[in-house]
Parts: structure tokens; sequence; C-alpha cells
């Protein structure tokens, strides 16, 4: 079932970005269930975890911070540990996963190229590891346009099912990367200027 119109999926700001991506197509039953997607790696849905736990606890962050700034400092530092395990998983999922690859990402969906065809209309599974935050969402996706190039096929398509924690965490990275992006524009500019 799509969740977006064509005016929404313009509504989302898009990057381009180079992420861990794997792609398995959905059967017939498995893109009607609606269910929420499971993977099989004990590594990639720890890693999923640790994001979305991260994601939840912010708000409670922000609150201790404002009362206690001493325990603030050491739970930021407890968080700064777990990132760093959890970029040394990210290595690890990123072997299973494959190479970094370059796609278009926006809270409505993903671009990518693919060497083979997947028809409009076809439901994917779509697992990817954004990084270096090392985040990893598994998600469901449905195929609006597969265009043949050379010796591959550029594949667009929509997030189906998507969960509110998972829309937030990716339009959080997706600021980020705007953000990064715009400061480095501004530093070459001013390096211009010099």
């Amino acid at each position: 079932m799509s969740t977006l119109n064509d005016a929404d999926r313009r509504e989302y700001y898009r990057i381009e970005d180079t992420i861990a991506l794997e792609i398995t197509p959905l059967s017939a039953p498995e893109a009607a269930s609606g269910e929420v997607l499971q993977d099989a790696s004990p590594l990639f849905n720890l890693l999923s975890e640790l994001h979305l736990c991260e994601f939840e606890s912010q708000h409670l962050l922000r609150q201790i911070s404002e009362r206690d700034r001493t325990l603030s400092s050491y739970l930021k530092t407890l968080n700064k540990r777990v990132d760093l395990l959890s970029q040394i998983v990210a290595q690890t999922v990123l072997g299973e996963i494959g190479e970094l690859q370059p796609v278009t990402l926006s809270e409505g969906g993903i671009a990518f190229q693919h060497p083979h065809p997947c028809p409009a209309g076809s439901h994917l599974s779509v697992k990817l590891v954004l990084m270096p935050q090392a985040l990893g969402l598994l998600l469901r996706a449905r195929v609006v346009n597969c265009l043949a190039q050379d010796d591959h096929y550029t594949i667009d398509t929509e997030f189906e099912s998507i969960t509110d924690a998972q829309r937030q965490l990716l339009a959080r990275y997706i600021l980020q990367k705007q953000a990064q992006a715009r400061r480095l524009a501004r530093e070459q500019h001013e390096s211009a200027a010099e």
C-alpha cells in the first residue's frame, strides 16, 4: 500500500550519499502482509536497536542535562562509547552487506543503481547502513520507476509502512548531511575568497 502521493514525495529533501545497501525482492505474500521486516543477521538487528534506543533516549538526556550537568556529561561519555562500539559492529555488518554505493535518499524513499531490473510496483526489502553514524535500517519499499542505463538499472522507490521512529532517524540523518554539505560549501567559499 502506497503511503505517499506524488506531491508528498517531492516534499521531502533529497541528498546524494554513499551508503551500504542490500536489496532483496519480497514475495507476493511478504509484500501483502505489511509486517515489520526482520533481518537474519543478529549484528544488523543489534545495530538497528542501538540507534533506536539512542534516538528514544535523547529527550531523557536533555531533561537530565537541565537538572544535573555532571550526570549529563557522564551519560554523554557513555553514549560516545556505545557509538564507537556501534561503529565496530557496523564495519562487520558492512562486510556482510557489501561495498558502499551512491544513492539519492529522502524520508520518502531511495533511488539507487542495480544490476538487475525491478519492475515498477514490485516490493523490496531495503537494508541500509548510513555512515559514519552506522545507522542500520531495514525498510519496505515499492518500486516507482526502473530505468535501463548502460550496464545497470536506476531504481526509484518509496518507503512503505515506515515507523515514525525510522522516519525521524532518516530525517535527522538527512538534516545532518545537509548541514555538513552547507558547512563544507561555506568553508570552500571562504577559502576561495581569501
